[in-house]
């Protein structure tokens, strides 16, 4: 089975709780959750182990681990329907409802990358972080913490009040304690870090700053405020990034007395694991500035790859088209299990309504209407999913089966047509829009050839490594040479020659 890496920073959590529900007797049970929690005390984490049902919330809890214990390997092979009943169960006694990060690994030695252990019963873990509801290890905390590892030179944090800023900055400081307590730095290191990372409601203190990057709120205006207050206190050499995930860059840069300084720095969620970094080189982003931003990805171990400033740069460009297929076929009528399990063959790291949930419907709503801004034609607006935008619903599905299903409160939002269609037909539907979208991007140059695309889905997107990139996929199966009349890839480069 498919295999998805939890994060690495789980034992530097403050506590951890273990959820654990079993299909099998409770003596079997024992053995590979208790495994579990001794590993994790082991690295000094306080651990309250919980039965499925039982009481969840810990006071101190960054965690909860959600662990399914199954008999087999074969008992594992369909489990999508309990395993996500327990993760909601956890979520709601916990009081976690919008803005987590799960992530789902389906092996038996998931549980090595959290603890060193194999617990041989453990099918699947769910994983919840606390801190993705905090706005500063979603952005800014994030951010601060990766470039004062990575770099060691002084960090500084600003927001709109001194209260925002030193919760940020308590953030940074309180991870970077972490580490020490972990023995991951030595205390000297920890005192060094922590020095450097300081925060200000007074954008003079950014006179001196080599870089500026910014992680506000996805908006045009804003971000342009934002650039406009920075560029008057900063030198005329200081390098100026954006975090944007689909914004136009060149936007941002309009008015500035600098703009060819300007430059697209789009990192992943969470920041510190996922490796791509997409570079967007603005209209006019002059070659030192690339250059520059280039050799910082670098500095910062990430996998750097050049973007032309166009509308969600590539992975959300693509991942956009690709879903809103999935989701429009629902909403013409195609009965949702049939969506919800239509890309599985494709073993991809979570099923199309588990990620909306999970990115969250005004998320996803935003970012769909901003590609159909830009391309009405192929990205289209979904009514049902403005309709539960609309309505301030968070929680799409519900799981009280073998499979999650459509919420009732969702279910008496929706309007879905009368023209149903496979699960064959949906996922194929799927793989030719992005295909198209694919070949449209190498077209227009919004990277240099299939290859920078196949890293993006690979890195940033969790495309599956089995399956050998997008591109090589989409040839293998013809769906290329369909859609667009041509391969991607010449024949065998990545493919069986012919």
């Amino acid at each position: 089975m498919e295999s998805l890496t939890l994060p690495r920073h789980l034992p530097a959590a403050r506590a951890v709780v273990i959820v654990a529900a079993s299909a099998v007797p409770p003596h079997a049970l024992a053995g590979p959750v208790g495994r579990l929690a001794a590993a994790l005390e082991y690295e000094r984490l306080p651990v309250a182990l919980r039965r499925f049902g039982d009481e969840v919330a810990h006071p101190a809890a960054d965690f909860v681990v959600a662990a399914l214990i199954v008999a087999s390997e074969h008992q594992a092979r369909d489990l999508s329907g309990l395993l996500g009943q327990l993760a909601t169960t956890a979520l709601d006694e916990a009081g976690l409802r919008t803005r987590v990060w799960v992530g789902l690994a389906r092996t038996r030695t998931a549980v090595r990358v959290i603890a060193g252990v194999v617990p041989a019963m453990v099918g699947a873990i769910f994983l919840i972080d606390r801190h993705y509801l905090d706005p500063y290890n979603s952005a800014s905390g994030q951010l601060a913490l990766l470039f004062v590892q990575r770099l060691e030179v002084p960090v500084v944090l600003t927001d709109l009040d001194q209260a925002r800023v030193d919760k940020g900055v308590g953030w940074v400081h309180g991870e970077i304690d972490t580490l020490v307590s972990k023995r991951k730095i030595s205390a000297d290191k920890g005192n060094r870090l922590r020095a450097l990372v300081t925060g200000s409601t007074d954008t003079s203190v950014f006179s001196d700053a080599d870089v500026v990057i910014e992680a506000v709120f996805e908006d045009l205006k804003v971000k342009q405020q934002v650039f406009a207050q920075v560029e008057s206190v900063v030198s005329d050499t200081c390098l100026l990034l954006t975090n944007t995930s689909s914004l136009s860059v060149s936007a941002m840069a309009d008015g500035l007395v600098h703009p060819e300084r300007v430059v697209g720095f789009h990192f992943f969620n969470p920041v510190a694991l996922m490796p791509l970094l997409e570079i967007a080189r603005a209209e006019r982003t002059d070659d030192a500035s690339l250059a520059t931003a280039f050799a910082l990805g670098k500095q910062l171990k990430k996998s750097c790859v050049l973007v032309k400033d166009a509308p969600a740069f590539v992975v959300n460009r693509l991942l956009t088209r690709f879903l809103g297929e999935v989701t429009a076929a629902f909403d013409e009528g195609t009965p949702f299990d049939v969506t919800e399990r239509a890309l599985d063959p494709l073993g991809l790291p979570m099923s199309p309504f588990v990620l909306l949930q999970l990115v969250g419907p005004a998320v996803a709503f935003h970012t769909a209407g901003t590609m159909h801004e830009a391309f009405p034609d192929r990205y289209s607006l979904s009514e049902n999913q403005r309709r539960i935008v609309e309505s301030g619903t968070t929680t799409l599905l519900a799981w009280d089966g073998a499979v999650p299903r459509i919420t009732d409160e969702v279910a008496a939002l929706m309007t879905v047509g009368d023209s149903p269609s496979t699960g064959d037909q949906v996922r194929q539907r799927a793989l030719d829009a992005v295909a198209d979208e694919a070949r449209r991007m190498l077209d227009e140059g919004v990277v240099a050839a299939p290859q920078d695309i196949d890293l993006c889905m690979l890195l940033g997107a969790g495309w599956p490594f089995h399956l050998g990139g997008l591109t090589p996929y989409l040839d293998r199966t013809g769906t290329s040479e369909r859609v667009t009349g041509r391969r991607f890839l010449p024949p065998g480069v990545a493919s069986v020659p012919r």
